[in-house]
């Protein structure tokens, strides 16, 4: 296990030594919400490092990383822990001749509970406490936000046969939303706030380098150059940074050494996700915009 950083600075370093290239804005919050012990929300575009933030601080620390992906229809049990009905019923069958009050008080035990995300979270883990994400907190819905404020809050949670579970040390939480909808305020008001934007050239060459530095540095240059471009279209989803980096290493293993027309068409896939999109970048319309990134890209 890794000690907490104890400056900005050593966030910096700290994420940098796993290939996260965080902008210092994005360092100070992690490092305050480290330091105070505070949720810590992240909101922005899908594909900006929103998630991969949280892997990084776990593994940069030797935390266990515990992930509750949210979805619309998500519940406290599925979230919390459900008891195992299978075995429950085993237990009972096997033990039809006992004292059914003594038989009802163990069948109530953890050793019949299926722990869920947030209940692990709560429970110590080797190596200290546990990094949890609560990954796309927008797709649930607001019932769902109510129940979180008593784990955020006091960082416990209940289970009504067993009572209340708290975390003898709060595990480092995490959430992302990409904004689909607006999370309510209690909830926002629990955590430190920051939103992810798209990375500048510079940032994103950068990350690049980090998360593929086998490409070369013409064609990377490229690369971002492009996928800037692309951002700034007219289209359904614009690319993360997580499709510059698939591209890249899609053109890798074409042992593509510069973008060409032919190129682009034949690998949109990996940077856009809708055809209604990619149908706009094929043809002259991907060719434009190489001439664009070329000129720009010419030293002055």
């Amino acid at each position: 296990m890794t000690a907490l950083p104890t400056s900005i600075d050593a966030v910096e370093t700290l994420l940098s030594g796993q290939g996260y290239v965080a902008s210092r804005a994005l360092a100070t919050v992690v490092f305050l919400s480290l330091k105070l012990g505070r949720p810590l929300f992240l909101e922005g575009e899908a594909g900006t490092g929103k998630t991969e933030i949280a892997k990084t601080l776990a593994t940069a620390l030797g935390r266990r990383l515990i992930r509750l992906q949210c979805y619309e229809g998500l519940d406290a049990a599925s979230a919390v822990a459900e008891w195992n009905f299978a075995a429950q019923m085993i237990a009972i069958r096997a033990a039809e001749a006992t004292d059914r009050d003594h038989l009802k008080a163990e069948l109530f035990t953890e050793d019949y509970l299926i722990a869920r995300p947030l209940l692990e979270a709560m429970r110590p883990q080797p190596g200290g406490a546990p990094v949890l994400l609560i990954d796309e907190i927008d797709r649930t819905d607001e019932p769902f936000e109510a129940f979180l404020l008593e784990a955020l809050s006091d960082f416990q949670v209940t289970i009504p046969e067993l009572g209340t579970i708290r975390a003898p040390e709060p595990p480092i939480v995490i959430l992302t939303s990409n904004r689909t909808r607006e999370v309510h305020d209690a909830l926002k008001r629990r955590c430190l706030y920051h939103w992810v934007d798209y990375p500048s050239f510079d940032r994103e060459l950068e990350i690049l380098h980090a998360r593929a530095p086998e490409a070369q540095e013409t064609l990377s240059r490229e690369i971002v150059a492009f996928v800037q471009k692309l951002r700034r279209e007219d289209l359904f989803k614009r690319p993360g940074v997580a499709e510059t980096i698939d591209w890249a290493k899609c053109l890798l293993a074409l042992d593509v050494i510069a973008l060409s027309p032919e190129v682009i068409s034949d690998t949109l896939g990996a940077i856009l996700k809708y055809q209604d999109d990619i149908q706009k970048l094929q043809g002259s319309e991907a060719k434009r915009l190489l001439d664009e990134v070329k000129r720009e890209l010419v030293p002055a």
